[in-house]
């Protein structure tokens, strides 16, 4: 039981990724740990966690409910700022990297804002671990299909954060660092699914940036699982890469708008700045040391 009597931390642990991991932890099914710290600089989604588990029915998910008053604490700050992390970092066993800029277009227009959080934000990570020698036990780093051969400055940034949580595993022999690395996660805020929902509701055009677009798609169950699966048996300097499923964005337009009784137009607005029309998971390069590991690849 991997997280039995641990202390896990979560950086940017109020985002979609963050509540759906937090949620899996409380139910025990890994174990029941010792502490789990939500940090990030998002005072009302902080609160709207808090809220929504309180107000959770106590016989229908009695363990989360408990779990949640005993277990959770809240931490407001930034990954970018090195005290901030070094508060939360210290008797923490688990750390999941999940703090980031990961919208395309955002990232495109305040490239220096990426940089900030994904790298630098990484690089602070790593350095309280070494200044302080911080007995962690494993960080693992969540990651992008767009990190592989990278055209835009989101997934630019995300392959430089792969190589320095990896690099850093030469000079901290104690702590096991590695990577996640997934493609669109189902209906996480900025997604197209939400997008196309919330057309259909209006009544609007579903906008269709290509009509050849094609996505690597896993719910946020298959996410969390990729990091149980990594924190479980992945090795230092590992990057672990579930077997997803791909699909023409095109098409999911078409079934959700038939699912919805929709009736409405597709209308093909471009490609936005830095957007592929086709991503990978694993470039030629890093198949030459791919290999299968059950229902994932480890780029070891």
């Amino acid at each position: 039981m991997i997280f039995k009597n641990k202390t896990i931390l979560v950086t940017g642990g109020t985002g979609s990724l963050g509540q759906r991991l937090i949620e899996r932890i409380l139910t025990n099914e890994m174990g029941q740990p010792k502490k789990i710290i939500v940090f990030s600089r998002d005072e009302s989604k902080q609160h709207d966690m808090r809220v929504k588990w309180l107000n959770t029915s106590k016989k229908s998910d009695s363990i989360i409910f408990n779990n949640f008053k005993r277990l959770l604490e809240f931490r407001i700050g930034d990954i970018r700022n090195y005290d901030d992390i070094l508060s939360s970092l210290k008797g923490t066993d688990i750390v999941v990297n999940a703090a980031a800029l990961k919208h395309v277009p955002v990232c495109e227009y305040f490239p220096e804002q990426a940089l900030l959080t994904n790298c630098f934000g990484s690089i602070n990570l790593i350095k309280c671990i070494h200044d302080h020698d911080l007995k962690i036990h494993t960080v693992v780093g969540i990651s992008t299909d767009k990190a592989s051969s990278p055209i835009n400055v989101m997934g630019m940034t995300k392959a430089i954060q792969e190589r320095i949580l990896i690099a850093s595993n030469i000079f901290l022999k104690k702590t096991k660092i590695l990577n996640v690395r997934y493609g669109n996660v189902i209906a996480s805020r900025g997604s197209v699914i939400p997008l196309f929902a919330h057309q259909i509701e209006n009544n609007k055009n579903l906008t269709l940036t290509d009509k050849r677009m094609t996505r690597f798609l896993l719910n946020l169950d298959q996410a969390v699982d990729t990091i149980f699966f990594a924190i479980k048996y992945g090795k230092s300097g590992d990057t672990i890469v579930p077997k997803a499923p791909s699909c023409k964005v095109e098409d999911l337009a078409k079934v959700l708008a038939k699912n919805k009784k929709y009736n409405g137009k597709i209308k093909i607005v471009g490609s936005r700045p830095g957007e592929k029309i086709h991503e990978v998971m694993v470039t030629e390069e890093e198949a030459q040391i791919c290999y299968k590991l059950k229902n994932y690849f480890k780029i070891a």
